[in-house]
């Protein structure tokens, strides 16, 4: 992956673990990604990219990453969102908020279906 690829995937996972607040077995599904990609400049951007306006962070995320994401293949887009998914799974659950904010991103991304096709699996 590339940094800008990093930063793209961080700023997705992180922004949403954060959607309902950042608990602390997210925090540490964060570290192990940015230690497993030597991502920890992209994790630090994406973590001041959240806190320049909390409450704004899912909407402006969503304008940088559509961008990023529609110049992509439709199975890398689905990817990105598979690899967050299984990391919400990896803590014990989803919740509702956090499977709704993917599906806006999928909505996004044009993958809406691809994602609830997976999701079924």
């Amino acid at each position: 992956m590339t940094s800008e690829e990093k930063k793209a995937y961080l700023l997705l996972k992180s922004v949403i673990f954060h959607y309902h607040g950042l608990d602390e077995d997210e925090q540490k599904i964060l570290d192990e990604t940015a230690d497993n990609l030597s991502a920890h400049k992209e994790l630090e951007w994406a973590n001041e990219f959240i806190s320049e306006d909390y409450y704004t962070a899912f909407d402006r995320a969503r304008d940088y990453l559509k961008d990023i994401m529609n110049g992509l293949a439709k199975e890398e887009r689905l990817s990105y969102l598979s690899m967050v998914w299984d990391a919400n799974n990896k803590k014990g659950y989803i919740s509702e908020m956090e499977a709704t904010a993917m599906l806006k991103l999928a909505k996004d991304w044009q993958i809406e279906r691809d994602l609830i096709e997976m999701i079924k699996r």
